[in-house]
């Protein structure tokens, strides 16, 4: 069975007018009610990180800094990052649901699951907050299932429209972490993910990215996908897989828009859920990020959700 964790406390995280904002998962909220699907998956229980396990990701800095600016009532991290009072509590209760994801998973209490969770994480990188990202919770959930569970190999696959720079970044040199990207071409924010980046020392060649121009089709997106997959499931031979689910490569999206409809996601979720069922016995855990199209974003994550629940 399929787990699925939502909660209230993260539209608490108080953006303001600002695309990465609560309405979102209000939006995910209404559509998933409308399909029926949340009586079909178990209900996970929210967790919240220790301050210290952020250090096994980031530096001190970054969780101090969020936490400071949180005390003060919010401010900004950067020109894109906001932070209110309960940021810091929210992004510390996103990553720890992540976490608890992986166990349920790795456990084989469940064999999928999908965390509906914000602030997003991919754009956070070791030392720095970025990009609506404060910490980056797919990165904190790979080294969990390291540690914890003993997973040897790990993929983790970013379809975000943007490319996840920090979590390429805190992989970069590493050779158990597989990082897979397709996302829209530099220079489109952040300006990384070229198809020449590819890892360096002993993580040569476990760093995959494919980037998209803009206006490419749907059918040319969805084969370079599924090579890009299968490239990467061969050097990857994963424990588990981790998605970082990014929505907003959808036409209707206003900040990323890569043309994609609602049942792409589908397809791509579905290719995941096979390579996962070849691989690891299974085991996906996706993990939202972008999407900024209120309705376009619901349909999606409904549609991902349902190829999670009805997957090998």
């Amino acid at each position: 069975m399929t787990i699925l964790f939502r909660h209230e406390l993260f539209a608490h995280h108080d953006t303001g007018h600002h695309p990465e904002s609560a309405e979102r998962l209000a939006a995910i909220d209404a559509a998933l009610a409308a399909s029926g699907l949340l009586g079909r998956c178990a209900s996970g229980e929210i967790s919240v990180l220790e301050a210290l396990d952020l250090r096994h990701v980031h530096t001190a800095d970054v969780g101090q800094r969020a936490q400071a600016v949180a005390a003060q009532g919010g401010g900004h991290l950067d020109e894109d990052t906001v932070v209110s009072a309960a940021s810091y509590d929210v992004a510390m209760a996103a990553a720890g649901t992540v976490l608890a994801a992986v166990d349920k998973v790795m456990s084989g209490q469940h064999h999928k699951a999908l965390c509906l969770i914000r602030p997003p994480g991919h754009h956070a990188t070791p030392s720095r907050s970025m990009g609506f990202c404060l910490f980056n919770n797919v990165a904190l959930a790979a080294e969990h299932a390291r540690r914890v569970h003993r997973a040897d190999r790990i993929l983790i696959v970013d379809w975000d429209v943007h490319h996840g720079n920090g979590t390429q970044d805190v992989f970069y040199e590493r050779e158990d972490t597989v990082f897979y990207s397709i996302h829209r071409a530099p220079p489109f924010y952040p300006g990384s993910g070229a198809e020449g980046e590819v890892g360096s020392g002993k993580g040569r060649g476990a760093t995959i990215n494919v980037p998209i121009d803009y206006g490419t089709d749907r059918s040319t997106y969805q084969r370079l996908f599924a090579n890009g997959l299968e490239r990467s499931l061969a050097v990857a031979k994963p424990d588990l897989i981790i998605i970082s689910a990014g929505f907003d490569a959808h036409r209707l999206d206003p900040v990323g828009n890569l043309g994609l409809e609602t049942e792409d996601f589908a397809a791509m979720t579905k290719l995941v859920c096979e390579a996962a069922a070849n691989t690891c016995q299974g085991r996906v855990v996706s993990c939202l990020e972008g999407g900024y199209h209120p309705q376009a974003l619901g349909a999606s994550v409904a549609e991902h959700l349902r190829v999670l629940i009805e997957a090998p």
